[in-house]
């Protein structure tokens, strides 16, 4: 019995080893021969991930970020591509870093689309000690944010936990960081991945389950209901400079609900961004820009017909469209630190866009139209203020296997973009050089 568990203690040290040894590797880095942008993979272990876009993966000075790796959390030092174990532990999931403090937060259950019933615990780890501390129990629910002061938590409920894809497996989310979604059309025949998804997104939004969207305060383990519904409740975020201003989704197909919410921590101040003004119009994939002071978002008027970046001040109402052209569309825009220019990650044929040549990552700068001659027409400062995208293409994702959303973010100097990534075969993180290297 000793020799066994002597046995299995030194296979336990080799592995630990090794997995540091792979860690060790330089990162691996080239320039893209179709675009001219340097490209370096970060990860060294296959099915590392990095988080959702409009999950904070950075520290507050900006130097370091934390990524999902196969055991546990990885940090990874911005300057040098180093990467090195944070926390070793197979069974819990990264969910953001803190805007205030250098600390990680994870749970020990993993976050599912529902937030369904189940308890979990959220730790928080200093991502230069390693030290763990305990932050809050969760009875039931999941977590998806914390706000700008670190002093509470943003999750959701759900009273029953419903599959989005019956049979899907872990495997699924490691390979694409969702469910692989699979169903039949009227016709008998399987749809599309995109189409299948629409089929489960609404099966799930028909059943009505009722939902809760709740904050932890984190000094006192208080459980407070901001908002409650029957309608799918989804997408929390809170913003990243205001600790009291919650932005959340009904989900479902986006054709069929008023996607895009605001509410304050108190439940006070609800009110939906985008009114819609034809049918099949669709807005989301929602975000808060840097300062905190604006929403931006996926707008299509109508769905997979005319396309747009899209915004609404939240202090003044004011909105800006930025026309996207087709092969352009992203699946997930994201604005850079200084606010001058946005990420887009692009989408296969099958997307929503149906793009006959949109497999790349983008950067966009806005350009404003102006008035005709100086000439403004009566009333115009409250008028949508129109503009287009310029474009450069910064990575040939023509490989990619978009099941796995790419989920660009800029880092905080905002000289390069993270991104996922499967062109080599199996999922890693990337960066991208925002200056061309050539």
């Amino acid at each position: 019995m000793r020799l066994g568990r002597l046995f299995c203690n030194a296979l336990g040290l080799f592995a630990l080893a090794a997995s540091g040894a792979a860690m060790a590797q330089p990162a691996a880095e080239w320039i893209d021969p179709l675009t001219g942008h340097k490209v370096v993979r970060i990860s060294r272990e296959a099915d590392t991930a990095s988080l959702y876009f409009h999950q904070n993966s950075y520290t507050p000075q900006g130097d370091k970020m934390v990524v999902s790796v196969p055991d546990g959390i990885a940090v990874v030092d911005l300057k040098t591509w180093s990467i090195k174990p944070l926390v070793k532990d197979k069974q819990i999931a990264l969910l953001f870093t803190g805007r205030k403090t250098r600390t990680a937060y994870y749970s020990t259950r993993d976050r599912t689309d529902v937030g369904g019933p189940g308890p979990s615990t959220v730790f928080g780890v200093d991502i230069d000690s390693g030290k763990v501390r305990k932050i809050a129990d969760i009875p039931a629910g999941s977590i998806g944010s914390i706000n700008a002061d670190e002093t509470l938590l943003l999750g959701q409920w759900a009273e029953s936990d419903r599959p989005l894809q019956p049979g899907s497996t872990a495997q699924d989310r490691r390979q694409f960081g969702q469910v692989n979604y699979q169903a039949l059309g009227p016709d008998g025949k399987p749809l599309s991945f995109a189409d299948a998804k629409e089929v489960r997104l609404n099966d799930r939004l028909e059943a009505r389950i009722p939902m809760e969207i709740f904050t932890i305060d984190i000094r006192t383990g208080a459980r407070k209901v901001v908002t409650a519904s029957t309608d799918w409740l989804n997408h929390v975020q809170f913003s990243p400079t205001d600790p009291q201003q919650i932005m959340y989704c009904h989900e479902g197909p986006w054709h069929k609900v008023d996607r895009i919410w605001t509410i304050r921590a108190d439940g006070m101040g609800k009110r939906s961004i985008h009114p819609r003004t034809m049918n099949m119009e669709i807005a989301g994939h929602e975000f808060f820009a840097p300062d905190g002071k604006t929403i931006w978002y996926d707008l299509q008027t109508p769905r997979g017909q005319v396309f747009w970046l899209a915004s609404y001040d939240l202090t003044s109402g004011k909105r800006r469209w930025y026309n996207v052209e087709r092969n352009q569309w992203s699946v997930h825009f994201y604005q850079s630190p200084d606010g001058k220019r946005f990420s887009g990650d692009g989408g296969d044929s099958e997307m929503v866009a149906r793009a006959p040549d949109g497999k790349y990552l983008y950067l966009f700068t806005p350009k404003d139209i102006p008035d005709v001659a100086g000439i403004h027409a009566p009333g115009a400062e409250n008028l949508i203020s129109p503009g287009t995208l310029v474009s450069e293409k910064l990575v040939d994702m023509r490989k990619h296997d978009y099941r796995l959303e790419p989920n660009m973010t800029f880092t905080p100097d905002g000289k390069w973009i993270v991104f996922r990534g499967n062109f080599e075969g199996a999922a890693h993180v990337y960066a991208v050089e925002v200056a061309k290297a050539r």
